[in-house]
């Protein structure tokens, strides 16, 4: 369990004030111009040691992500890019670190930025996060106020501006690629990688592209060194996460524990536990909509990290946590997602764009229990026509949480199917 005391996001519930004068009684912007001074060799080894991996999903490592831009600008500008686009469904983290915290992720942008040697970023926003954006203008605003970005930022001598850029609700544009084609004017669709983003990037510039709680660690990580940020969690699944925890749980809402936590304690602990107790637990999704769902009997022993997840078939993801109890009816529930993701595909790749359609449509006719046992079968070869096949990530979002259904319960899809032929047959 994570002490207070290792504890980075300290008003995560709002239960203190958000302005620069109540962040930095926090401790928030202490010293900044000192970890400035030590250069940019010096934040991304720190971050290297601290083995961060990023908080949105794919878990790559902070450090190596900011190692591979190049080491001199010249005549070249590099950008920093806050990913704030937070679409996945059962995620909501980073909404309260722009209500709550936003000089968090203020502070760790104005470090990020030295550390890849850009002088200007910009933040991405959901387009429905209307108050979020208003808090974040504001809190801003205190910053350029205090001398803490624009010219000679915190008086490092360093330049770095962050502007605000507001998204129009796509899911696609949390893909890094399709939220650069969105900020530069264009529809947002993925791009083919390579070249990746730290060489050719926004406006055909290097660029780093994070999360919003990536970043917002980065801070505290580096004030209190990145051998500590590695005595939390699990080897190679470090330091804190904040969890997300809604669905069938006696109290839903967001969490800061540290990796590797077992699920049933995440749960537990923290959720107050399923809703009519651990037995009326059914399946829990632990990384957001797209990963793959987990039956009661793993939930049971499972870890909330990257190693332990993927090692059952699933993912950390976005860590968002959904709880579903023995009243859910989780064929028509994964086939809701299956819709979802049909809707935000693109359409820029045959597979996701058809094959989105198919998993949506066989699904909704398996939860009416139609079709034969045997359309379980093609289902799952749809999945596999689709995982892998786009260019982006969501053809594999798409595919996942099916995979996972049928994994772990194909005997109630073929139960479903045998109900219904009884009552036809009468």
């Amino acid at each position: 369990m994570l002490k207070d005391s290792d504890r980075i996001f300290t008003n995560l519930h709002g239960t203190q004030g958000w302005t620069l004068k109540d962040a930095q009684k926090r401790g928030d912007w202490d010293k900044t111009k000192t970890l400035i001074a030590k250069g940019p060799e010096w934040i991304i080894q720190e971050v290297m040691t601290s083995e961060l991996r990023g908080r949105s999903g794919a878990g790559f490592l902070t450090g190596k992500k900011w190692s591979f831009m190049p080491k001199e600008s010249k005549d070249i500008p590099h950008y920093l890019v806050v990913n704030a686009d937070e679409s996945e469904p059962g995620t909501c983290k980073d909404r309260d670190i722009l209500r709550y915290e936003p000089h968090k992720l203020i502070e760790g942008a104005l470090l990020a930025a030295v550390a890849i040697r850009a002088h200007i970023g910009y933040v991405y926003i959901r387009g429905e996060f209307h108050h979020e954006t208003e808090r974040l203008k504001i809190a801003i605003q205190e910053a350029y106020d205090a001398g803490l970005l624009g010219k000679n930022a915190a008086g490092s001598g360093w330049d770095f501006d962050l502007h605000i850029h507001r998204g129009a609700g796509a899911y696609i544009c949390g893909e890094e690629t399709a939220l650069l084609e969105s900020l530069e004017g264009r529809k947002g669709m993925p791009r083919l990688k390579p070249p990746f983003p730290t060489v050719v990037g926004l406006y055909g510039c290097p660029t780093t592209v994070h999360n919003v709680e990536t970043l917002a660690v980065i801070p505290t990580l580096l004030r209190r060194r990145g051998a500590w940020f590695a005595s939390l969690g699990t080897p190679g699944n470090t330091g804190t996460k904040i969890f997300c925890l809604s669905g069938h749980v006696n109290k839903p809402g967001n969490v800061e524990e540290i990796m590797g936590i077992p699920l049933k304690d995440l749960i537990e602990r923290h959720g107050g536990g399923v809703r009519g107790g651990w037995n009326n637990l059914l399946a829990v999704i632990p990384g957001g909509s797209s990963v793959s769902l987990l039956p009661k009997d793993i939930c049971e022993t499972v870890a909330m990290d990257f190693s332990s997840l993927a090692s059952v078939k699933s993912a950390l993801g976005t860590g968002g946590v959904i709880v579903m109890d023995k009243s859910t009816d989780l064929i028509r529930t994964i086939a809701r997602f299956s819709k979802f993701y049909m809707l935000e595909s693109c359409g820029q790749c045959t597979p996701c764009r058809e094959g989105t359609g198919w998993m949506w449509r066989m699904l909704t006719r398996l939860a009416d229990g139609k079709g034969k046992p045997e359309d379980i079968n093609l289902l799952e070869d749809v999945t596999h026509a689709v995982e892998g096949y786009s260019i982006c990530g969501l053809g594999d979002a798409a595919a996942w949480p099916v995979q996972g259904l049928i994994r772990h319960f194909r005997l109630e899809i073929e139960q479903r199917i045998r109900e219904n032929h009884a009552e036809t047959q009468h």
